[in-house]
């Protein structure tokens, strides 16, 4: 199993960016330009893991080693269901650098996207300025 998804399915969100490269590269079907960075994508996620409800990967495809693994799941986003696959890619160093999501149906990616809004603002504030 992906260390990726294991942490997920540990609800274990704060152990996450140590699995990301510094540059990781982080694409979103709610966003129109790529987020990157570990730090961002760990606020991210755990804006995530507040918005997704009974996330269940249902299979991961890639072989153990392999640079590439698709991981498939199921969410509910309040009382609408969610199906999507998270991408990811890594490096030689074994880190995460590349991490593309994948959503549907439209209704419940919708209220994904506005519901995200409000939890990665929540985040951001928690954060703190940059130094």
């Amino acid at each position: 199993m992906h260390a990726f998804r294991a942490a997920v399915e540990a609800g274990d969100f704060d152990a996450l960016p140590a699995l990301f490269a510094e540059d990781v590269v982080f694409r979103s079907p709610i966003a129109h330009k790529p987020y990157r960075g570990r730090d961002t994508l760990g606020v991210i996620l755990r804006a995530v893991s507040r918005v997704f409800d009974d996330l269940t990967y249902v299979r991961e495809i890639g072989d153990e080693g392999a640079a590439d693994h698709a991981l498939v799941f199921t969410a509910k986003v309040g009382d609408l269901d969610i199906n999507g696959c998270d991408f990811l890619h890594t490096g030689v160093d074994g880190l995460i650098d590349e991490f593309t999501v994948m959503l549907r149906p439209l209704k419940a990616v919708n209220a994904f996207a506005e519901r995200m809004a409000v939890e990665f603002a929540k985040e951001m504030q928690q954060a703190g300025p940059a130094d």
